[in-house]
């Protein structure tokens, strides 16, 4: 059995921007595997988008812990992941980070 594609991890976002390589390139088109960061002291959520910004398609809600002291929050997506066609921008609200893993 040989793997579908190689899994890598972007940079990790502390405010609402495109998703970057480990490079600094913006992240294109890709399957996104699971969804790890750090909560921020208020609950929060971390918005989605196949795109470059908030025009782009939702393709992602995710609620994040009502507390730091929670630490992280980490979501590991079934099968073949989320589509992302041209790109993953992220709203971030009450989030320290988030950080895609994606292949």
């Amino acid at each position: 059995m040989t793997m579908q594609t190689d899994v890598l991890l972007t940079q990790p976002l502390g405010t609402s921007n495109t998703f970057k390589t480990q490079s600094g390139a913006v992240l294109g088109g890709c399957r996104i595997k699971a969804i790890y960061g750090t909560a921020a002291a208020a609950a929060g959520t971390v918005v989605l988008y196949d795109g470059s910004d908030t025009s782009g398609k939702p393709i992602g809600t995710i609620s994040t812990p009502a507390a730091a002291t929670q630490g992280t929050y980490y979501l590991l997506l079934p099968g073949e992941g989320i589509l992302a066609r041209t790109g993953v921008y992220a709203a971030l609200t009450n989030v320290d980070s988030a950080m895609l893993i994606y292949g």
